[in-house]
């Protein structure tokens, strides 16, 4: 996994110069914040956001939790949430590192291999990565489902706002992306 600083240096070296470009540095260092902010809206939410897009997948197909389903009995069920949690715990270091060669490499690398060897039915996990990337980006945004939360609603209380805000959910998103394709 390679940060800005990181890349820039091996850039700088294969090419036998001192490193140059200055200017994307800044902005990695200036984004710093703001980075730090969106993964630690997603680790603070990650048990939640993980168990509700897994009820989420379940709710829409309900043959998963059945004799004979993906998510019964219940050691199926633990690692559907573990598989979850292992996706969006890469997804977060992605985001941190603003590289997405860590998710690439230690987590979507034969993923989908690996699950159509499962039996694992690709539909239902790209659901559920798609609801955790809508919970990522409410979460980043500081602005989660008032009304579906309850009295478990908790808000981070660092709302970004404008490009700012919408560069990096995008971010986030591009990543959700990723293992979206990874799978599909």
């Amino acid at each position: 996994m390679l940060d800005a600083f990181s890349r820039a240096v091996v850039t700088a070296d294969a090419s036998t110069t001192c490193v140059n470009d200055l200017s994307a540095l800044k902005s990695f260092i200036a984004e710093g914040n703001r980075r730090l902010d969106a993964v630690n809206a997603i680790a603070s939410n990650a048990s939640c956001m993980v168990s509700d897009a897994v009820a989420g997948m379940i709710c829409e197909n309900q043959g998963l939790i059945q004799a004979g389903g993906n998510c019964y009995p219940n050691r199926r069920m633990a690692a559907c949430l573990r598989d979850g949690e292992i996706v969006l715990r890469y997804i977060s270091y992605a985001l941190l590192a603003g590289d997405a060669s860590v998710l690439d490499d230690r987590c979507l690398n034969g993923l989908k291999e690996t699950y159509a060897a499962l039996g694992v039915p690709a539909t239902s996990t790209v659901r559920a990565v798609q609801i955790m990337k809508a919970q990522a980006a409410a979460h980043i945004k500081d602005q989660p489902s008032e009304a579906l939360a309850g009295n478990r609603l908790r808000k981070m209380g660092t709302p970004e706002t404008g490009d700012r805000c919408a560069s990096i959910v995008a971010e986030a998103g591009s990543y959700f992306d990723r293992v979206i394709s990874a799978l599909s």
